[in-house]
């Protein structure tokens, strides 16, 4: 399930992943209290186990000043999930959201609509990066796609990913081919950190652009679907089939 929602805004923060998460979480709120709750928390405390969604965020027409977007057009949220339970209560509850406020921003949607899938029949494919990609190591140190751990972080968190959605992993390791890949540092204002650190902004290097994939027919379809690298549901590793 692929759809985007259009808002109309005079402006967004430059670091604005954390808007459209809180968005997503609202939605979820107003859809569906218990699944919510259950994606989110476990006895409790937050869950960190993978989403089975992810978003990119896509501005036509803007100009930052003093870390400002000043949104000239409109902008564009983009949600991916293969999970129909997931995906339904997210656009439902986006219907029930025509007016939207973080902190000292404003978004007024404007429409919603369903997008169609590609459909994955090989082996080997080309992906386009719609919000970059993010991969790090056990240390937490980000990894860029010439260091000889990449592969091998990539696989470890795409088979968490397959497994969380669908109850088992990779059926075969993948492999990542780097076609024109170019380093991005996104900006995030994210609570926790500020709180442990006392640093107001997360910088995350993160990689978009072009890229191929191989591995099983199978596992490619659902990634496609489910996003590739950490932080998804933050807004990263969302891609498109070239």
């Amino acid at each position: 399930m692929r759809f985007s929602v259009i808002f109309k805004t005079d402006k967004l923060p430059q670091a604005n992943n954390m808007l459209f998460v809180s968005l997503i979480k609202e939605a979820l709120q107003k859809s569906n209290p218990e699944y919510y709750e259950k994606i989110y928390f476990y006895n409790g405390k937050k869950n960190k186990q993978p989403k089975n969604f992810c978003f990119s965020i896509f501005i036509q027409d803007f100009e930052v000043r003093d870390e400002i977007c000043y949104i000239k057009d409109k902008v564009f949220l983009n949600i991916s999930t293969p999970d129909y339970e997931c995906g339904v209560n997210i656009y439902n509850g986006l219907l029930k959201i025509k007016n939207f406020t973080y902190k000292n921003f404003h978004l007024n949607r404007e429409k919603i609509f369903l997008v169609r899938e590609k459909k994955i029949n090989d082996n080997h494919v080309v992906f386009k990066t719609l919000s970059p990609i993010l991969i790090r190591d056990k240390n937490n140190n980000f990894l860029e796609p010439q260091n000889e751990k990449f592969n091998e972080e990539m696989n470890y968190i795409c088979n968490e990913i397959l497994k969380n959605y669908r109850g088992f992993g990779l059926k075969r390791s993948l492999t990542f081919q780097d076609i024109s890949l170019k380093k991005k540092i996104v900006k995030q204002e994210i609570e926790g950190f500020t709180q442990i650190t006392g640093k107001k902004i997360f910088y995350a290097n993160a990689y978009a652009g072009l890229f191929k994939l191989e591995g099983a027919v199978s596992d490619l379809d659902d990634l496609y679907k489910l996003g590739i690298g950490f932080r998804r549901s933050q807004g990263f590793g969302m891609i498109e089939v070239v």
